[in-house]
């Protein structure tokens, strides 16, 4: 069973979204910052699908985004980025850094499975 790891400061969120994602038929793990997100993916941690908040504070999902896109070890891991923004501009600023999808809050079940296929498909998993 494909693991995806949920990053969100709003502990709401990720209670609503680790019930969707449980729905869908994916295990979950779940980190509250930025950094403990890092820590475990340097500790050797790899999921197969990382759910990303850009609003984060200390450390933005945006800037975790690049963290993990420079590194080749975690390149094939999709990244769908969850905001409230839904400006065009972050979206392509998203997109632009690597993320392979993109979903507003608040989340539809039905567009979140719809993300998390097609950032599959587009990393061939």
């Amino acid at each position: 069973m494909k693991t995806i790891w949920i990053v969100d400061d709003d502990e709401e969120m990720l209670r609503a979204m680790d019930l969707m994602i449980k729905m869908l038929g994916f295990e979950t793990r779940f980190f509250m910052h930025a950094r403990p997100t890092a820590e475990a993916l340097l500790a050797g941690g790899k999921p197969d699908i990382i759910l990303l908040d850009i609003n984060m504070p200390e450390v933005s999902g945006m800037d975790v985004l690049e963290f993990i896109r420079r590194n080749k070890k975690w390149d094939k891991v999709p990244i769908v980025m969850l905001s409230t923004e839904a400006a065009d501009m972050t979206v392509d600023q998203a997109m632009n850094l690597g993320a392979d999808g993109y979903v507003t809050k608040p989340v539809m079940i039905e567009e979140l499975e719809t993300a998390l296929e097609k950032a599959m498909r587009k990393r061939k998993l």
